[in-house]
């Protein structure tokens, strides 16, 4: 059961081969003995979890039960979860229970029948592109204990890689699903912006984040993507457009597909065992019938620099209200409310949300807007418009996830350009709004690669067909980290 996929676990349950609480404690007893080692759950609370499985398994019994009824999965601590901690990696929120449901977690729980197995660990505020700024320490990756499973979502990547869950929850703002997708050896796919609401999610930058399914397979993030989506009034950015059964076509063939290939996600700065095993894969897509067209995203050169302007300053802003007054860490001696504020902030926030709290406060500030925050926002907008052209031109757009496989622990920590680049290829979907995924498509030194793929808007239901019919040709997302047992 341990490697089976969510649609088998689904017929198993509604067999009455296993039950949901024998499904959940299977899962809860591997977390117990492989969590310490890897730190990817930060939050586990055994009988909750059980408690929610026993439910399940009376909506099975009473015929009530939907398609992913009883499974469990693992929940990244950025959405909140009435009666868990939700720390979103930090001190500032290390001993925080909500009170309420995000509405992703709602729609898991009361509409799906979903069990949560646990919060996941994270990047600080889901800043981060290698799990290292969590306040709880880095997670360890499951293909290689020394390195990096990426970020911000490399709890959730770390768990479903490592068997501990079957699918999880990730949250992406500049690639935070993807990169840790790719280095994990997961698909992860980033939703259109404003398919999930945001309702309930710890917010970081917030015309960016967004979030989305991380499992094994194509499949797995359909059916779990179905779960998630939906128009929510509480969210105003969430967007009020008609439900889709994402695994509805899922096995419609690939003839007369499209590949735009952008010539700036293939020339230098990507590893050149990465660059190798990507064009493998688009190789094997014209195989399946799809043929591939040149198309050019002039701007994506600019892209990190503007979500290093535009990420910071939503996040000055968001991260205003963590100020030890209503909920979360306050300083144990401090001399009058203004001291209390300099020192909550000083010793609740670690270095990186530091950073970005004063990039952001500083391109925000009087005689600085104009340089930099609404210049960012224009070149944004360049960007979105290269996407749309591009489109013209093809269904879909592919190319590598990360330039490089899971880097060393600590190798880039002490150089956060390093760490940022480690998003080329990703953040311009994020400042362009497109859907995204990353697919498993082959091992470099024993560490896995990912293919992205881009579509255009609430294109999902595409990507999702793509990505499946690949997975149907390969057996790269079918393997799993040796000696985790």
């Amino acid at each position: 059961m341990i490697d089976a996929s969510l649609k088998q676990l689904s017929q198993a349950l509604a067999a009455r081969q296993i039950s949901s609480v024998e499904l959940s404690t299977l899962f809860l007893d591997r977390i117990e003995r492989l969590n310490p080692t890897l730190n990817a759950f930060v939050t586990v609370d055994r009988e909750k979890s059980l408690k929610m499985a026993a439910a399940a398994d009376a909506r099975i019994a009473s015929g009530t039960a939907g398609p992913l009824t009883g499974i469990p999965v693992a929940q990244k601590d950025i959405f909140c979860a009435e009666g868990w901690r939700t720390t979103c990696g930090s001190k500032m929120l290390a001993n925080f229970v909500s009170p309420y449901d995000a509405t992703v977690i709602e729609k898991m729980h009361r509409d799906a029948g979903l069990v949560s197995l646990g919060k996941t660990n994270m990047d600080e505020f889901a800043m981060g592109s290698s799990n290292e700024t969590s306040f709880f320490g880095p997670v360890r990756n499951p293909w290689d204990s020394e390195r990096v499973p990426g970020g911000s979502s490399g709890g959730s990547a770390a768990a479903v890689a490592a068997r501990l869950a079957p699918a999880a929850t990730g949250t992406d703002t500049g690639g935070s699903i993807r990169q840790p997708a790719a280095l994990c050896n997961l698909t992860g796919l980033k939703p259109t912006y404003g398919v999930v609401s945001r309702y309930g999610m710890i917010a970081f930058a917030s015309s960016l984040d967004q979030g989305g399914p991380m499992a094994a397979s194509a499949e797995d993030c359909a059916l779990l993507l179905n779960t998630m989506v939906g128009f929510d009034t509480r969210d105003s950015t969430s967007l009020d457009r008609p439900v889709e059964d994402y695994a509805r076509d899922l096995d419609k063939p690939l003839a007369g597909l499209r590949i735009g290939l952008p010539k700036e996600f293939f020339g230098e700065g990507c590893d050149a065992g990465v660059m190798a095993a990507v064009r493998a894969a688009i190789a094997e897509y014209e195989k399946l019938g799809a043929t591939c067209v040149d198309v050019s995203l002039p701007n994506s050169h600019l892209s990190v620099p503007a979500y290093y302007v535009i990420a910071p300053a939503e996040a000055s802003s968001n991260l205003s209200r963590f100020d030890g007054v209503r909920y979360g860490y306050r300083a144990a001696d401090y001399a009058n409310l203004d001291d209390m504020y300099m020192k909550t902030r000083a010793q609740g926030f670690g270095a990186e949300v530091k950073r970005r709290i004063l990039i952001g406060t500083y391109v925000l500030s009087h005689g600085y807007y104009d340089a930099y925050y609404l210049q960012a926002q224009r070149i944004r907008r360049l960007i979105a418009n290269d996407f749309v052209e591009a489109f013209k031109s093809c269904d879909v757009i592919m190319g590598p996830t990360s330039p490089s496989t899971a880097f060393k622990l600590g190798e880039k920590a002490a150089d956060p350009v390093q760490m940022y680049l480690s998003d080329i290829y990703t953040i311009a979907v994020n400042l362009a709004g497109l859907p995204g995924m990353s697919v498993p498509c082959g091992f470099v030194g024993g560490l896995p690669v990912g293919l992205q793929l881009i579509g255009n808007y609430f294109a999902e239901g595409q990507l999702l067909n793509v990505a499946h019919r690949y997975q149907q040709a390969t057996d790269w997302h079918t393997r799993r980290p040796a000696g985790l047992v």
